[in-house]
């Protein structure tokens, strides 16, 4: 594995800072991350001692057993010594005065803590970091004397601009094991898709979740907008970035355990450290999926492979409410647009459920059950009575809530059901501006475009864009980039399919599809 995408999502236009801000790293900064490496070395120190508690009582229960043969090693190994100390006795005066060469760099104390001087400051690796002087301006610097040379800030400036018809593409990928979210500016009018600035994350990325509530940033109001995206990994954390700081060095904040304070890492210890069974506060598993409530937009709801999904308060950065409804990982979520309290969820145990999240317990209103694993659930964005799962079996259902059972035997209650691929749907969409649009992406490495008519789903189109298994593909969300299409999969490359230019597509929404000028001729423009 050299680069894979793992999963897209994108920005709507207007929300992107034009200028976005270069990182800061003032006084304010450093106390925050430092705190944070400090509880991360903290963890990391506490897995130590437990890794060497448990080799060492491993170590004294097969004592007794090796005494003998150490005793006979110990023999062998005197011998060795005397003959080693006959030979060195040979060159003991050249050794002496190499010693007396080197005596006084003092290399046998080489690697020893310096002492602290009057400040509290070592001059260890970034152990003085906090007493170097920086300036905002090259002008101001003392040290530097060429005062003339023109200012590149402007340059610079100019560079990181987002334009009001500008999208942000947000990628997550791996590469060269090395995991990190591209944050792609997508130009349509030119055709142009490039990479703004990246995000370095510390895990393979599963999931991301754009939020328009600025989280954790001092001296913004909270319910204003924002530009943030939250990002699940393997680790059980949730990490919330601000978008429109570039070369950010540690996330404005993290759900989970590893963002506790001190106190509450103190707190957590005295009952048990680092439990990896599932709580009510954090999760102890990756994190499978996110969903942002668009109404409630302090509400960030997360799915994991520890078979809870957790409820977040973006205010507060903690856990709200956890549920325990499903018996499997749980791999997908979607809020409904009307009743935006109620939550879909998607698990390995092959079933949908969708619950009120204000119901004490949120027991599930209605489940319904699929022949496999489930992949993807979506609302239908035009008509809230229905909804669509996707399965690992290449399957996807359509369900009308009105006529589901509670019984979750496999494909009651569906509408319809389309054998979409013949391996696992390992991604889907329906267009929220074009009624009837779907979009399946499997890893049989095929794209497919679907139109729902009242009979059911007929495939329009079916491509494959050379980018591996296809894991992600995702409609653009405003109504000038409706018909643009994000793909990406194992082969860690990225592409917007214009659909529009598609003859099939056409043809399918005759009447609903607009052509750019002078794009008449186009056939499958492709950027990216």
């Amino acid at each position: 594995m050299t680069s894979m995408i793992t999963t897209a999502a994108w920005v709507p236009r207007g929300f992107a800072a034009p200028f976005p801000s270069k990182y800061t790293f003032d006084e304010e900064e450093f106390e925050r991350i430092a705190e944070l490496a400090k509880l991360q070395l903290d963890d990391a120190k506490e897995d130590l001692e437990e890794a060497e508690a448990e080799a060492g009582a491993e170590a004294e229960a097969g004592e007794d057993g090796e005494s003998e043969v150490k005793a006979e090693k110990s023999k062998k190994k005197d011998k060795k010594s005397k003959k080693k100390k006959d030979a060195e006795a040979d060159n003991e005066d050249v050794d002496v005065d190499a010693d007396d060469d080197l005596k006084e760099y003092d290399l046998d104390h080489y690697d020893d803590d310096d002492e602290p001087d009057a400040d509290g400051q070592t001059m260890g690796m970034f152990g003085n970091v906090k007493s170097l002087a920086y300036y905002d301006s090259n002008a101001d610097d003392p040290y530097i004397t060429l005062k003339d040379v023109p200012d590149e800030d402007d340059d610079d400036r100019e560079d990181l601009q987002i334009l009001a018809t500008d999208n942000l593409l947000l990628a997550a990928k791996i590469e060269d094991e090395m995991a990190h979210l591209e944050v792609y500016v997508y130009e349509d009018d030119s055709d142009n898709l490039y990479v703004h600035h990246d995000i370095m994350l510390p895990a393979i990325p599963l999931c991301v979740e754009w939020l328009d509530i600025p989280v954790s940033k001092p001296g913004v109001d909270r319910d204003s907008a924002g530009n943030f995206v939250a990002i699940g990994t393997f680790d059980p954390d949730i990490e919330i970035w601000d978008l429109d700081t570039v070369d950010c060095m540690y996330p404005n904040a993290i759900l989970g355990q590893g963002g506790a304070t001190a106190d509450d890492k103190k707190k957590s210890k005295k009952k048990k450290s680092k439990s990896r069974k599932a709580n009510d506060s954090y999760h102890v598993d990756a994190v499978l999926a996110l969903a942002a409530n668009r109404k409630h937009r302090n509400l960030l709801a997360s799915a994991s492979a520890d078979k809870t999904v957790k409820l977040w308060d973006l205010h507060t950065a903690q856990c709200a409410k956890s549920y325990s409804y499903h018996t499997d990982k749980v791999c997908s979520l979607a809020w409904h647009a009307a009743e935006t309290t109620v939550l879909l969820s998607g698990s390995y145990d092959r079933t949908a459920a969708a619950a009120d999240m204000r119901a004490p317990e949120a027991n599930p209103s209605l489940r319904v059950g699929v022949e496999s694993d489930v992949e993807n659930v979506r609302w239908d964005p035009h008509d809230g009575n229905y909804f669509f799962v996707s399965t690992e079996g290449g399957m996807v259902h359509y369900f009308d809530v009105r006529n589901c059972t509670a019984d979750p035997l496999a494909g009651t209650g569906s509408v319809w059901r389309l054998q979409a691929h013949e391996e696992s749907v390992s991604s889907f969409d329906v267009n929220g501006v074009v009624p009837g649009f779907m979009a399946t992406g499997s890893t049989d490495r095929t794209v497919k475009l679907w139109n729902i008519g009242p009979q059911g789903p007929s495939v329009v189109v079916s491509r494959d864009f050379d980018v591996g298994k296809v894991f992600t593909t995702t409609f653009g969300p405003d109504p000038e980039v409706a018909f643009r299409l994000a793909v990406g999969g194992s082969k860690g490359t990225l592409s917007v399919w214009d659909t529009s230019t598609n003859a099939a597509v056409r043809g399918a929404f005759a009447g609903k599809v607009a052509v750019k000028p002078g794009r008449e001729d186009v056939e499958d423009r492709l950027v990216g």
